[in-house]
This record gives C-alpha cells, structure tokens and sequence, in this order.
C-alpha cells in the first residue's frame, strides 16, 4: 500500500507532502479548538433589543433574527471565558511532555495521534454539553487541550528534521499558515452549519470527522525524517544531506539542556515576545465571534462571514511576508537576526495601532470589519518573525523551544477570555476599548524588549556534546 501511495506521489518533493499535511494539521488542529467560540454564540441566552441602542454603547442589530441563542443556556459573561480558556489548560500542561515524547520518538506520532484524540472528543461535544452541562464542557475542553498540546512540539521536530533553513520562513508561513486557513473554515463554516440546520451540533461532527479522515491519510504520506521515508528519491535525500547535514534525528540526543534553555537570553526573549504576540492574538481568536454578536450584533450568517475576513487577510499575507523574508536572505540585503526582529516589529506595532481604531469606529460595522482585517494582515509577519526564530536558536531541540514558546503563550489563552468576560460585562464599546488598549500596550512593550535582545543564531547548547564538551573544558582548567 505505501509504495503503490509511494508511485503516486512520486514526482512530488516528499518534504513538500509534508509540508501541505502539516498545513493541514494545523486546519484541522484549529477548526477543532476554536469552533466553540462561534457556536456559542447561538448556544447561550442573549436578550432580545429590537434594534435599539441602549444607555450602555450597544450597537442595533442588524436583522430581527438576532434574539437569543437557540438553546438559551445561561452562562455569565465569566462563566463562558472559562469554558473558552479551559483548553488551554490541557494545552499548556502537555507542551513539555509532548516535546519529549517529539524528541525521543519523532514527530510522526506525536502529531497524529494528539490530532485523532481530539477529534474523537470533538465529535463527543454535544452529547457531553446535553448530559453534563457547562462543568462537564470544561472537563472535555480540557481534555481536547491535552490533545492538541503535542501540535506545534510535534511539528518543530518534524520541520527542523526536513526542511533546509533558506527554506524555512516559507515552510513555516505555509504550516502555520494552516492555523490561519483553520480560523476561516471555522468561523465561515460554522456560520453557514448553524444558520442552515437545526441546532448547534453540526459544526462539532464535521470538524472531527474532517479531522479523522485528516490521520488516515498522513498516516501513510508522512514519516519522521527522509532516512525513514520508503519513497523518497535519492535526489532528494541527498540534497537534505547537504542542506540539513543530517538525515535523521541524532538518535544520541538522551537529554534535552533544559537549564541552558530556559537560562538563555534569546530564549527567555523568545518568550516574552510569544506572550506579547499571544495577548493580542487571543483576543482576536478567542472573542472575534463575541465581538461581532454582542457588540456589533451580526446575525450568526453574518458573523461567521465578517469573522473570516481577518483570518483570510492573515493568510495571504503571512505568504508574502514570507517570501519577502526568504527573498532578503536569499540576495543578503539583511542579516538573520535583523530580519526576524524586523518581521516581529511589523507583526507587534502595526496590529495593536488598527485594533484601537476598530474599537473607534463605533457601531460603523464596515469599518471595524476593515480594521481587524489589516490588523491581523500585518500579524501575519510574525510567522517569519518569532515563529521562524525558533528553529533558528536550536534545531536539534526544536521541539523543546516551541513548547516553551507556545507553552508560554498558551497560557495567555487561558487568561485572555477570562479576562475580557472580566472587562466587558455589560459588552458594551468603551469595555472593549480597554481590552484593545491592553492588547496594544503588551505588543509594544514585549516588541521592544525583542528588538533589543532577541537572536537569530543558533546557541552553543544545540550541539548534542555540548555539556561533555562543556564539562571536559571545566576538567582540563581544574588539571592546570
């Protein structure tokens, strides 16, 4: 059977089939986290106003279909941010442990197996809310998290073992660009599931049938590095041989330096960029949807249509900004370090100025919709910014960074919607006005702090004999 795949496929580059089955990993991986944000909107109780404004800064709604949710559960403003942060709780827990699971087995099943475990839950969601009710729901979205916590571990290990550095920003805007492409499945999708069907259930089965078919496939297209792959060609692994220097991962790496890591400067700097980075972004990924319903008073149509528009925006331009970033490199008009500082700076400053405009443009709905747009457009430079910047400090460990990093900013995740249920309990304009001058605020300054001490080469502590080397150094001086 894999070889009969094998001759099909066999005048595609297979690190390219990698590449579009991580992309697609991450649709999957995405879609599964996040269609709980559109859909409960139509899950939970909303007043009716008639198209009034009220004392409070409401917008009218925009169509006589915008009542209530159709189950009407009542679930406070604080209660839904904790239902929509609890997968960030398993999440973030899972990041080391999957990193280690990534470095010791490969980055093969670290993925896949974490992608089917959620599905599986994904489709178990309705049944969980009709029996258990919003307890029960955090319970699973939990669990969910400890699924999706061997993701991006899981998919740095794998790229780090395939794709050459020259190519990497376009490999990882392509990649994680997937989350971006699962962002606009979601919210489109799911809008047209619910307002055509009866209840809210349909988008959680399509999502985690989607995801299952997604297992069965990358379970025979995709392997852990080219020494196992049964079907690529000899060009190709010796081109990865020349490029990467290495055609598998050093089976001899034992430990991971945790202690040089997490006392790096560039990686303690990573870190404080990937929360800033995270601030900004939840609040987008997370409360979009919310946004739109309860301040803007989309209809659920509408909202799933205008929610896309910014994930669409953050899409195409996370490929031009990668191929502007592998463009410079390639003709040397920038160094690597001072090309990743600049894509972050692009991706931190500009975002958090349009996100505050938004929140001014009141109840001009078109304009708002404008706003978010460019700014997760020009958010999308941070995948060759910091997101690339991880596999540069350290390929051999790249699985232990990125669940630092992500780790990090998964945290935020589980902040971020309480939070905001916190600041705008009568979901009002100016509430939300400060949640955007928060979020401008943490990208500035963590920007700043990147820009002045972030690195793009790699660190001495990558070299797998680095602490025998360090130690013989310490023994040979101790002899003098």
């Amino acid at each position: 059977m894999i070889k009969t795949i094998g001759r099909c496929f066999c005048n595609i580059p297979v690190r390219y089939i990698l590449i579009i089955m991580g992309g697609f990993a991450l649709i999957n991986a995405y879609t599964m986290r996040n269609v709980l944000s559109i859909a409960i909107t139509e899950m939970t109780y909303r007043a009716a106003e008639n198209g009034t404004k009220i004392y409070d800064n409401t917008c009218p709604a925009t169509s006589e279909s915008y009542t209530k949710g159709r189950d009407g559960y009542v679930w406070s403003e604080q209660l839904q941010g904790v239902i929509l942060g609890a997968f960030y709780w398993g999440y973030t827990i899972l990041h080391i442990p999957g990193a280690i699971l990534a470095a010791k087995y490969g980055g093969k099943y670290t993925l896949s197996i974490g992608i089917l475990s959620t599905a599986i839950l994904t489709l178990l969601t309705p049944i969980t809310i009709e029996y258990g009710g919003a307890y029960w729901l955090i319970a699973l979205r939990i669990l969910e998290g400890f699924g999706e916590g061997t993701t991006f571990p899981a998919l740095n290990t794998l790229l780090s073992a395939w794709i050459p550095e020259k190519e990497r920003a376009k490999a990882t805007a392509i990649v994680f660009g997937g989350a971006q492409m699962g962002n606009i499945i979601t919210n489109s999708v799911s809008g047209l599931l619910l307002g055509y069907f009866d209840g809210w259930s349909a988008p959680f089965y399509f999502f985690g049938g989607a995801a299952v078919i997604w297992f069965i496939v990358f379970e025979f297209l995709c392997y852990n590095d080219p020494e196992s792959h049964p079907f690529i060609t000899n060009s190709e692994k010796e081109y990865l041989q020349a490029e990467l220097n290495q055609l598998s991962r050093d089976k001899n790496i034992n430990k991971t330096p945790w202690w040089e890591i997490c006392t790096s400067i560039p990686m303690i700097t990573l870190i404080i960029a990937q929360i800033g980075h995270s601030v900004g972004y939840f609040v987008v990924v997370t409360d979009l949807p919310k946004y739109m319903a309860d301040v803007l008073k989309f209809d659920i149509k509408e909202n799933g249509l205008y929610s896309t528009l910014p994930y669409i925006s953050m899409w195409v331009m996370s490929i031009v900004f990668a191929t502007l970033s592998d463009w410079m490199l390639a003709k040397k008009f920038i160094s690597l370090t001072a090309s990743r500082k600049l894509f972050t700076s692009i991706a931190f400053t500009i975002p958090g100025i349009f996100l505050i405009i938004a929140s001014f443009s009141g109840c001009n709905r078109i304009m708002a919709v404008i706003m978010f747009t460019i700014a997760m457009g020009f958010m999308s430079a941070f995948y060759s910014g910091i997101k690339a910047n991880n596999l540069d400090l350290s390929p051999n460990f790249a699985g232990a960074i990125m669940a630092l990093t992500n780790g990090w900013g998964a945290v935020i995740g589980i902040i971020t919607p309480y939070m905001i249920g916190v600041l705008t309990p009568n979901r009002t304009i100016l509430e939300w006005r400060n949640v955007f001058y928060i979020s401008c605020g943490f990208l500035v300054v963590t920007n700043i702090i990147y820009v002045i001490w972030g690195s793009a080469d790699k660190q001495p502590w990558d070299d797998p004999q680095y602490k025998k080397t360090k130690k013989d150094v310490e023994h040979s001086e101790e002899k003098q």
